[in-house]
């Protein structure tokens, strides 16, 4: 089971406009009006990132706009150093996209928060935050949602299940599932998906685009890391009913750097998806290539043989 990538990638690359010209990734992806809405992470000289928004009938040619759709809430201290890696799903009228507030500890909370344990990487601070939109134009911000968390690579079910909101996030360094009544208070952060010793997602885990609805069960990408630092994705199917528990997940990765745009760039060896689309034969999946262009592939619902 392997996902094909399209021939004419990368399909969003940095431009001359100031927010976007360093590099463009991570994009989350939904439907809007009849077409395909890609709300990337760009970046540009002042080194804060921002969400770009670009729009396409067919999923590969897109326009793009020459603002940002979403700046970074510049007297938030969670967003100095901007916003990343939106995930969109849809319930209803209503987008929710939850998204990293990027920032650092200070030195002395470093000593005691830091994320990561090598001394030599910054002591980031992230946390998971909400925005809600119905249009694309106008966007609500509700803030962290995690209070005092290091947590992202948040996913939202497109649905309650067992009359709860559940919604998936990385704690380092596995994926977590919590479960909420009213999408503000969330409770059992319970890791169910862990690193695998000795594997291509051996160092950390980060949830993929948000899961779609199958019949067999919701169908979830996610990005595995090995010690080398390399990104690639896999595929897990979980339970319907139970979204604890998990029915299948991909012994080997089902993509990997490969094109020397998704080997060279802003972070190098990596593939990371935030969004993807169901089409009636297969799902375009989006991803970041090496955090400096976008691409997409595609995987055949005819190979997935659950």
């Amino acid at each position: 089971m392997k996902l094909r990538r399209f021939e004419g990638n990368p399909i969003i690359t940095p431009t001359k406009n100031w927010w976007e010209n360093k590099f463009v990734s991570n994009p989350g992806a939904t439907r809007y009006n009849g077409k395909i809405v890609l709300l990337y992470r760009a970046q540009g000289g002042d080194h804060i990132s921002r969400f770009g928004l670009a729009v396409s009938d067919d999923g590969f040619n897109f326009e793009r706009f020459p603002e940002p759709a979403v700046d970074a809430d510049g007297v938030d201290p969670y967003e100095r150093l901007g916003i990343e890696d939106p995930r969109i799903t849809q319930i209803g009228e209503t987008y929710y996209i939850f998204y990293t507030a990027a920032s650092v500890y200070s030195a002395a909370e470093a000593k005691v928060k830091r994320v990561f344990p090598d001394p030599s990487r910054p002591p980031w601070r992230i946390r998971t935050c909400l925005l809600t939109t119905k249009d694309f134009k106008r966007f609500d911000r509700h803030g962290v949602v995690f209070k005092d968390v290091d947590t992202k690579d948040s996913a939202l079910f497109s649905g309650k299940i067992g009359g709860k909101f559940v919604l998936m996030h990385r704690f380092y360094p596995d994926i977590h599932i919590s479960f909420s009544e009213d999408l503000t208070n969330w409770t059992d952060y319970k890791p169910f998906i862990q690193v695998r010793k000795e594997s291509w997602d051996s160092e950390r885990l980060g949830t993929g685009a948000p899961p779609i609805k199958t019949e067999k069960g919701w169908l979830l990408l996610y990005h595995g890391v090995d010690q080398k630092h390399v990104y690639r994705l896999g595929l897990v199917l979980l339970d319907l009913k139970d979204p604890t528990k998990i029915l299948y997940r991909s012994s080997e990765p089902v993509f990997e750097p490969v094109e020397m745009y998704e080997k060279e760039g802003q972070f190098p060896n990596v593939v990371y998806s935030a969004g993807w689309i169901e089409q009636e034969n297969e799902f375009l999946v989006y991803y970041g290539a090496a955090d400096r262009v976008v691409g997409v592939a595609s995987l055949d619902k005819s190979q997935l043989g659950f």
